[in-house]
């Protein structure tokens, strides 16, 4: 009898398979983590920090793959059409996510709908930088300043659309003010000019202004999170210098196609939540300056959708459109 029971059930595993094997909840081969910018970055760095770690938790190959191109977008464009293996993420950026979308720019994916989000990584604020031969060096006197010379104050962003180009036009609609904007094809020549004295001011993602800052090259002012950067303790936030509620972050995040299975979802979200507790891991965030990662699926998810609110009313209101 016992042995007829074991032949049945054996018989009916046959039969249905998909009682017998649990949900796929770990890519079966390599992975690849898309990054669309150049290696050195921001976003590149925190994608191998993570890589690094997921690759000995899986046990398989984790790879950083920059694409770059049109801040991100073309990264997010060629994840969303991938197949839903867990085999391709990407490191996406408040570009590709929260700002492009905002513009109205005409997209070949849906920032919400074709994307599986796994985990924050990191949110990091801007700083409010300048050189130091500026007679301001306060957002009270930076104000003072652009209202009693309208259009002669300069301020660079690393491109129109740009996170930092969205800090400048929240400044600039808050102030009440009117600044010049000068876009530029990055952050790297963007600070060589600030530096040099061709522009005066920028609002810059601290991965990038923090080593200027501590070399002496260039002076922060004030950052662009609603509380202090433990990396920049010293260094005001915009909203305890005037500007109440100003937040303009720069922000990553680990994701796949929206055709992951939602097990493998849980499980990436899970195991990135461990990888950011790690000690070591928790340093090299700090030196970038890089907080507040990890959470459930639900709150990146919904923080995404409140980004895109959030900037497509600065858009609106201050015009602003990739490239402007």
């Amino acid at each position: 009898m016992q042995r007829r029971t074991l032949i049945q059930t054996a018989a009916t595993g046959l039969a249905f398979p998909h009682i017998w094997v649990p949900a796929q909840t770990l890519p079966a081969g390599p992975v690849r983590i898309i990054v669309g910018f150049p290696p050195g970055g921001g976003t590149d760095a925190l994608a191998r920090v993570v890589g690094q770690k997921l690759q000995t938790m899986w046990g398989t190959s984790v790879v950083v793959e920059n694409k770059a191109g049109a801040a991100g977008v073309i990264a997010a464009d060629y994840v969303s059409k991938q197949a839903g293996d867990g085999n391709t993420l990407l490191m996406a950026h408040i570009n590709s996510h929260a700002l492009a979308p905002a513009m109205g720019q005409k997209l070949n994916y849906d920032a919400i709908k074709d994307f599986a989000p796994i985990s924050m990584v990191a949110i990091t604020p801007n700083l409010l930088i300048c050189n130091v031969d500026q007679p301001a060096k306060t957002v009270k006197d930076i104000v003072a300043l652009a209202k009693a010379k309208p259009g002669q104050l300069s301020f660079a962003s690393a491109g129109g659309g740009s996170a930092q180009h969205f800090a400048l036009e929240m400044f600039k609609l808050q102030a009440k003010i009117f600044a010049l904007h000068v876009p530029y094809r990055g952050s790297a020549p963007a600070l060589v000019d600030l530096i040099g004295g061709q522009v005066n001011y920028c609002f810059e993602t601290m991965t990038s202004a923090a080593p200027h800052v501590k070399s002496g090259k260039a002076i922060a002012i004030a950052q662009t999170r609603l509380k202090r950067a433990k990396s920049q303790a010293n260094v005001p936030t915009m909203d305890e210098s005037g500007f109440k509620g100003f937040e303009a972050t720069v922000w990553y995040g680990l994701m796949g196609p929206s055709k992951m299975p939602p097990a493998m979802q849980q499980r990436m979200n899970e195991d990135v939540n461990k990888v950011l507790a790690m000690p070591d891991v928790q340093e090299r965030m700090d030196f970038y300056g890089a907080e507040d990662g990890g959470g459930s699926i639900e709150k990146f998810a919904n923080f995404i959708k409140s980004e895109q609110q959030k900037w497509a009313v600065v858009a609106k209101a201050a015009n602003v459109r990739a490239d402007s």
